[in-house]
């Protein structure tokens, strides 16, 4: 008897042909497939030449559409949840049903394939082996900031998403709170027509993506190295506390104080 089954099911990021046979055999076989975008996943899947029905499920009716979907489930059908590129719930929908489904003790299986985040990192040549994954960073320029100021300090790569409306500004912040010179790698539209792998540091990054309009447009991952070791991590918390303070001080205060603080160079902090 065959026992049903959430297939959580990864899909092409660009390139048609990056999904796995098994995937293709997965939403060949179940009895519906969940999807973000149901006309984009309705593409993917007449390429293919498949035709399972589709159920929209997305940010705004996971929630409710959760427990009908384990109903589902729990009558025996298998279902798969696909998002509309790469791995579903990385920076995707899914969590909400996922859960639901383990809670309810529906075996949920995966069937692995593309995920920019790990694409992107495996051709970056950054040190691999400890990474982070911080997914899309706040949209509003305060809340970005402030999440990178947090991570000023992290000793392992971080992996960030970014969109074309916001990779000049986002660049811009990331040099500006760990420093223009930290190795840093930008992956846009990877296993599409115009992919593109740039490295470099961060301050060489955001001239390049300036200088080039083309530079702007797609999909993109940010792959900035983490602190080097304790003196950069230091200077980085520095750097960071040195933000915070000079909102309310006089910069040379500010800089007095945080290098007090976190026992960072002054000098290194005024005017950074």
């Amino acid at each position: 008897m065959t026992v049903a089954t959430l297939y959580v099911v990864a899909t092409p990021i660009g390139n048609l042909a990056d999904l796995s046979p098994r995937g293709q055999e997965v939403l060949r076989t179940v009895a519906a497939i969940c999807a973000e975008d149901t006309r984009r996943t309705g593409q993917l899947l007449s390429h293919f030449g498949i035709s399972q029905p589709l159920v929209a499920l997305h940010d705004h009716n996971e929630e409710v559409l959760a427990q009908r979907i384990v109903a589902r489930l729990q009558a025996g059908e298998s279902l798969a949840l696909v998002s509309d590129a790469g791995t579903p719930l990385v920076s995707d929908p899914g969590f909400r049903l996922v859960r639901a489904a383990r809670q309810a003790g529906i075996r949920v299986s995966p069937v692995p394939g593309a995920c920019a985040a790990i694409a992107a990192l495996s051709v970056a040549g950054l040190p691999s082996d400890r990474f982070t994954f911080e997914g899309f960073l706040p949209a509003k320029a305060s809340g970005r900031r402030d999440r990178l100021q947090g991570l000023a300090g992290e000793l392992r790569t971080m992996v960030f998403y970014e969109s074309s409306h916001r990779i000049t500004e986002s660049l811009a912040d990331m040099a500006s709170v760990f420093g223009g010179e930290r190795p840093a790698v930008l992956a846009r539209e990877l296993t599409k027509l115009f992919e593109t792998v740039l490295d470099g540091d961060l301050h060489s990054l955001q001239q390049q993506v300036d200088a080039d309009e083309n530079q702007r447009k797609g999909e993109f991952v940010v792959m900035v190295q983490g602190a080097a070791d304790d003196e950069q991590a230091q200077l980085a918390e520095g750097r960071r506390v040195y933000a915070t303070l000079s909102e309310h001080l006089p910069p040379s205060t500010a800089a007095k104080l945080a290098a007090e603080l976190t026992g960072a160079p002054r000098k290194a902090l005024y005017g950074s």
